[in-house]
């Protein structure tokens, strides 16, 4: 015969698994929590693959507008769904046949219900062609002042193309969102040096042991103001929680360039990189070790974007983790 669990055994599994669920996880490096940060015009789109990192999530936190998103400045009955009623034909036909509906329900037949609107088919012609002809007025009248619209607007299109904004896109690109009001700024492709590789893995390693210490002053010098924001967002619910970060040898296994361009002044540059770190969480008022271990490395693969103005240093702008 099957004997039931205990009530006592029944409570300690339901005790071990919240425990489990509410304990912190190890995952206390910079960019645990998920995708974050920009890329300039390339945020929402997925870096090319690597040998180190073949996929990558998507972004989670973000400030970057997503050019791909409803153009701004189109009406919002002309971003709604197109209109599914039955126009002006459609509702009269309805209406007709509502009409032969109604005279069966009052015992005159179908075609009965018909024969009362014959009297009103020659007043609707009369309406029809009313409003065609107002019809045609609006249209000639627009027709002769479109000229004096077109000449009012000129001096704004040349302002704009001086100030260095992208032309918005005119005929059948439009139809498929290149007339955009808000445009991805043009893309180069940018060189990279051994020097620029150098950059990229002292910095793996100072962020991380930076945000470990809680440093933020430091994190400001090394990240965009938009990644230090998110960093301090973490260390802050981490604090909440009663707990710190301890991290310690970052070490650099493997990297590989995913993407590198410049844009609107700025250089952007996304490499794959494959480390090893220390990482632990520790209690608040103890000290003792939460979860992690001081002796054992655990292993982490992400793609971090640079950013730098010019020729100079680069700083940490996003990181994804891989999918």
């Amino acid at each position: 015969m099957t004997r039931r669990p205990s009530a006592w055994f029944r409570a300690a599994l339901l005790a071990g698994l919240v425990s489990a669920l509410a304990a912190p996880q190890v995952e206390a490096r910079a960019g645990k929590g998920g995708g974050m940060g920009s890329r300039g015009s390339q945020t929402h789109s997925a870096p090319p693959a690597t040998s180190t990192a073949p996929t990558a999530a998507p972004m989670q936190r973000t400030e970057a507008p997503n050019m791909g998103a409803t153009r701004p400045g189109m009406p919002a009955a002309a971003a709604a769904a197109p209109s599914r009623g039955l126009g002006f034909g459609g509702g009269m036909m309805a209406g007709l046949l509502g009409a032969g509906l109604l005279g069966m329900l009052f015992g005159g037949g179908f075609m009965g219900g018909l024969g009362g609107l014959a009297s009103m088919l020659g007043l609707l012609l009369q309406v029809a062609l009313i409003g065609g002809l107002v019809w045609l007025a609006i249209r000639f009248f627009r027709r002769r002042s479109e000229p004096a619209m077109a000449g009012a607007g000129a001096p704004y299109a040349r302002q704009t193309l001086d100030s260095g904004a992208q032309p918005a896109a005119t005929g059948p690109a439009a139809a498929f969102g290149g007339g955009a009001a808000m445009r991805a700024p043009a893309r180069q492709p940018l060189e990279l040096t051994d020097r620029d590789f150098q950059a990229f893995e002292r910095s793996l390693g100072e962020i991380q042991l930076s945000y470990g210490r809680g440093d933020v002053d430091a994190l400001r010098q090394l990240a965009t103001p938009e990644m230090v924001r998110y960093f301090e967002q973490d260390l802050a619910e981490d604090r909440a929680r009663g707990v710190r970060n301890e991290i310690s040898e970052p070490k650099l296994l493997q990297g590989d360039l995913a993407e590198a361009w410049s844009e609107a002044g700025l250089g952007y540059a996304t490499v794959a990189m494959r480390f090893e770190i220390v990482e632990t969480y520790v209690d608040l008022a103890s000290g003792r070790v939460v979860s992690g271990n001081r002796t054992a490395p655990t292993e982490a693969t992400e793609l971090w974007t640079f950013q730098r103005d010019g020729q100079g240093p680069w700083t940490l702008s996003a990181i994804q983790q891989t999918s």
